[in-house]
């Protein structure tokens, strides 16, 4: 099968949080469809075994190694100018990075622990798209999407700096998609269920959490909002159904 009949053929894509979790399930559904995906998350051992699991199934994808928490908007542009100097193109940004460090009253907060979540799940997220957005530009086609979480669950009491960020990720989708409808750039936001990863056992106990999925189970959904199928979601935010 070449490039051309596979969905995302040719493609370039950059996907962070690609360590674990739905970021490396995405990552190994969009190599399998034919992407040069690049796997940007902060553990490098875990990012290695994606590498070496992705290597084995299609284009080798090129390793970025960064901490969202620590990066600054010139660390972003540096990652852009490989990127284009690396692979000469960027078709898509999947954001799958997140950090919740479980459920605390308001109150009881740190503030720098607030902060902390809202820059790596709001503000970082921003940046990263701010320095990829030329690149972006310059494909024919090309997708930038957010995995968001559910509004409701995460709107309810003790979900912090994390919850409140998830709220404003969810308005920058509809900002962006506003402000970039007229060009080549499509922007989506997606909205998985429950997924068994890390970042949820810091809510619920596994065992009496029989609603999660594996992450695998939305990455072709990811697929589909990276290729040229993404259009009908073009300023949404796709919850898909199982």
């Amino acid at each position: 099968m070449d490039d051309a009949s596979l969905a995302l053929g040719g493609r370039v894509v950059l996907i962070t949080g690609a360590n674990g979790g739905l970021g490396a399930a995405a990552a190994a559904a969009c190599t399998r469809a034919g992407a040069t995906v690049v796997l940007l998350g902060r553990k490098l051992p875990k990012l290695n075994r994606v590498y070496d699991a992705l290597a084995q199934i299609g284009p080798e994808p090129l390793l970025y190694p960064l901490d969202l928490e620590g990066a600054q908007p010139d660390d972003y542009a540096e990652m852009a100018a490989r990127i284009d100097s690396e692979l000469g193109h960027l078709d898509g940004v999947l954001h799958c990075a997140a950090d919740f460090p479980g459920l605390t009253p308001l109150a009881q907060t740190d503030p720098a622990a607030f902060a902390r979540a809202v820059h790596v799940n709001l503000t970082a997220p921003w940046w990263l798209s701010q320095a990829c957005l030329p690149l972006l530009a310059k494909s024919p086609d090309s997708a930038l999407v957010f995995a968001l979480d559910d509004p409701q669950r995460v709107g309810q009491a003790y979900w912090g700096g994390y919850g409140a960020a998830q709220h404003g990720l969810a308005a920058l989708v509809g900002i962006l998609h506003a402000e970039l409808a007229n060009s080549s750039i499509r922007v989506a936001g997606l909205r998985p269920g429950p997924m068994r990863t890390p970042l949820r056992a810091r809510a619920y106990v596994e065992e009496n959490d029989r609603s999660a999925r594996d992450p695998g189970a939305y990455a072709e959904a990811c697929v589909s909002l990276l290729s040229a199928r993404g259009a009908v979601h073009r300023g949404q935010v796709w919850a898909p159904s199982l």
